[in-house]
C-alpha cells in the first residue's frame, strides 16, 4: 500500500529545510516492521509543493507504525510544523495494473 500527502511550505521556509528534518525522520520510520521505502517529490512549477509517497506492505503495519512513533520522529515533525501545512491525500491499495516500457519488467499485475 502506499501512504500519499502533501506539503504546503509557509512563507521563509524552503523545501531544502523541510527536505532535511523529511529525510531524517523518514530513516527512523523505515526501520519499523513493513516499511518499504518513501520518496519526496517537489511540484513542478510550484516549489513550495512537496509530495511524500510512503511505500508500506500493508496499511495495518503503516498503522502500527503510527500509534507507536518513535518520540525522536515525534520531535523531528513537531520541529516543522511552524513551516508546513500537511495535507493527508490518502492511503491506496498497490497498484493493481502497470505497464512499463519496453525492456523492463512490463507486467499486467491484473
Amino acid at each position: 500500500m502506499i501512504f500519499v500527502f502533501e506539503i504546503h511550505l509557509r512563507p521563509g521556509c524552503s523545501a531544502e529545510q523541510y527536505a532535511d528534518a523529511w529525510l531524517r525522520a523518514s530513516r527512523i520510520i523505515q526501520q519499523a516492521p513493513g516499511a518499504r521505502g518513501t520518496r519526496l517529490h517537489r511540484k513542478i512549477g510550484d516549489p513550495h509543493v512537496l509530495l511524500a509517497i510512503a511505500h508500506w506492505e500493508s496499511k495495518d503495519q503503516r498503522d502500527a507504525m503510527e500509534a507507536h512513533q518513535p518520540e525522536n520522529v515525534r520531535r523531528i515533525i513537531a520541529e516543522q510544523a511552524a513551516c508546513v501545512d500537511v495535507r493527508v491525500v490518502g492511503e491506496f491499495a498497490d497498484a493493481e495494473w502497470r505497464v512499463d516500457p519496453p525492456g523492463k519488467d512490463d507486467t499486467s499485475i491484473r
